[in-house]
């Protein structure tokens, strides 16, 4: 497999792949499998996470088997060697620059357009999606892992993402102790900004 046909490939492409190496799933396993893992640093679409298995197996980088259970016909998809190839091929590569979608801090930054009543319930929203989150990455956490011989892995990745949202819950409820302060959207009144500022570049 050239270099070329990798680069056309994306990062949800090698995602499924390295969940295939880990052992054979169905197309309905394979997205759930996804969404519960790799969702809380890699989300998609679900109807993408059962379009790229095909895209796989077309490139011969995994195989497609046709079952059923009972009168339900279902295809299981399993990795090749070439699969496997290109999925440490892959690892190899330099990962593109972190990013990450975040509609609720366009609504804050765009906060001017509304009141101070929007701007805290999307704070609050926030609050509580963190909330919530750090509840489910606590359980994850607490629980029986799926793959015991990549507890590790589990361990790295589980604790940015459990950082990751405490620092949303601690900011949040800064935000909303700061927004009681203002006037308006448009006046914080004697809040001085300036001073925050100052605080982060020390």
């Amino acid at each position: 497999m050239s270099r070329c046909g990798m680069a056309r490939r994306t990062t949800t492409s090698y995602a499924l792949l390295g969940l295939l190496a880990l052992r054979s799933w169905t197309t309905y396993e394979l997205a759930k499998q996804a969404q519960r893992s790799l969702n809380w640093f890699w989300p998609r679409a679900e109807r993408k996470l059962y379009d790229e298995p095909k895209h796989l197996v077309a490139e011969g980088l995994a195989t497609a088997r046709a079952e059923s259970t009972g009168k339900r016909p279902r295809t299981v998809y399993a990795i090749t060697r070439a699969g496997r190839r290109e999925l440490a091929a892959w690892l190899d590569e330099p990962a593109a620059p972190r990013a990450g979608e975040f509609e609720a801090m366009v609504k804050i930054f765009f906060a001017d357009a509304g009141d101070l009543g929007q701007l805290d319930a999307t704070l609050e929203r926030v609050r509580d999606e963190a909330q919530a989150r750090i509840g489910a990455l606590a359980d994850m956490a607490g629980n029986p892992p799926v793959f015991a011989e990549r507890l590790h892995l589990s361990a790295l990745t589980l604790r940015l993402q459990l950082d990751q949202e405490r620092a949303v819950l601690a900011w949040a409820d800064w935000a909303r102790e700061q927004v009681a302060l203002w006037r308006s959207t448009t006046d914080p009144g004697d809040w001085d900004a300036q001073a925050v500022l100052d605080a982060l570049t020390r």
